[in-house]
């Protein structure tokens, strides 16, 4: 608290300065309140998160091309390698060439998931989420158990493997 001993013979003044002490004592009171608090407050469930690694695609002429895109009216564009389907044609086709890779390995008791097709998709970062979903619900309503994207790293960095 602020005060004012003796005079210098003048007119009193009012005391203009801010006491700042008690703004003090409350932010260190709010400090330690919440250095005690945010632990107890923020719980959360310990995880192993993936890390994030650039593999090159090593493409097989089984596999299949999907890119996704939206048209100019904001409907979904997919592209089976360069042909443009509708949804029912994209799961007919699926389902087709599915079907066509199991009998060429004379049956499904002669493959193992590593030697069925896999999808690569590429799609344009301006598509919304529901065309990708879509794409990716449909060819594993199709039967295809590997679903994967086709990306750009970055320029500039190296591909690394864990």
């Amino acid at each position: 608290m602020a005060m004012s001993v003796g005079s210098d013979g003048g007119e009193e003044k009012p005391m203009s300065d801010i006491n700042t002490t008690p703004l003090v004592d409350v932010m260190l009171v709010l400090l330690i309140i919440f250095l005690i608090a945010v632990p107890v407050v923020v719980q959360t469930v310990q995880l192993q998160l993936p890390k994030v690694a650039f593999e090159p695609t090593t493409t097989k002429p089984e596999n299949v091309s999907l890119s996704i895109t939206t048209g100019a009216d904001g409907s979904c564009a997919v592209y089976w390698n360069m042909t443009k389907v509708s949804s029912d044609d994209l799961l007919n086709r699926a389902v087709a060439k599915l079907e066509a890779d199991i009998k060429k390995a004379g049956g499904v008791e002669n493959m193992t998931p590593e030697d069925l097709p896999e999808v690569h998709i590429r799609g344009d970062i301006n598509t919304p989420y529901r065309c990708i979903g879509g794409t990716i619900y449909t060819m594993q309503r199709a039967g295809f158990p590997r679903v994967g994207f086709i990306s750009e790293p970055e320029p500039g960095t190296s591909v690394q493997r864990l």
